[in-house]
């Protein structure tokens, strides 16, 4: 997805300034949103990766003015609402109108919390062979899909040598769309700041990107 999320080497938008002694939430209602996107993640209602794309789909003058947990409630509400969980009349309201359509895991207890508030486990069992091994000079392919991605847009289309591989892992941007796990090989792949961004750039720069097999070929 070309989205405004995808800010990665774009300029015009200043220094990135970090807030001293910044807090973990500004005010309550931040933590509640955190809450409600594990718990409808952990009920079944979406996945994590899915839980990104509509964060990603806002809209551009929405997605810019909008702080992170902001975007969060936004993208919350869209794929609550796309999936029939709540409607936009009930959003307005700020209480259910009609009975709640069923969730996939169930409620969960106050004694799973903790374990829902763990990072999930996203490895799984290769389904062939990894193509590529450290040290392969691959190029990302100049890919422009309408769903969810992981690849960046600013190393697509460059070339770069595989570092690591990070073993096989849920693949996003099936899962974003619910088209199934399709585990893939990921790779970290190491890119020279020049091959980015042209001979104008700092020569010792190099930029590592993790990279999903498909969206790789060899150089």
């Amino acid at each position: 997805m070309n989205g405004v999320h995808d800010m990665g080497g774009m300029d015009g938008f200043g220094k990135v300034e970090p807030e001293p002694n910044e807090p973990m939430f500004h005010t309550e209602w931040e933590s509640r949103v955190l809450a409600m996107v594990r718990a409808m993640g952990a009920a079944g209602a979406f996945n994590i990766d899915t839980s990104r794309s509509y964060r990603e789909a806002l809209p551009p003058e929405v997605y810019l003015t909008s702080s992170y947990y902001k975007k969060w409630l936004l993208g919350l509400e869209e794929n609550l609402i796309a999936k029939g969980y709540i409607t936009t009349a009930e959003v307005a309201a700020g209480h259910a109108a009609e009975p709640p359509k069923p969730l996939k895991h169930g409620k969960f207890t106050v004694d799973q919390v903790e374990r829902i508030m763990v990072r999930g486990q996203f490895g799984r069992t290769p389904p062939a062979p990894a193509k590529f091994k450290p040290g392969d000079r691959v190029r990302a392919k100049n890919i422009h899909p309408t769903t969810h991605t992981r690849l960046p847009r600013y190393v697509r289309g460059h070339v770069g040598v595989v570092e690591l591989n990070l073993g096989c892992s849920v693949y996003p941007d099936t899962a974003a769309i619910e088209a199934g796990e399709n585990p893939q090989w990921l790779y970290t792949v190491v890119f020279d700041g020049a091959e980015l961004w042209g001979p104008d750039a700092d020569p010792t720069v190099k930029i590592s990107v993790d990279a999903f097999e498909p969206y790789l070929e060899p150089a």
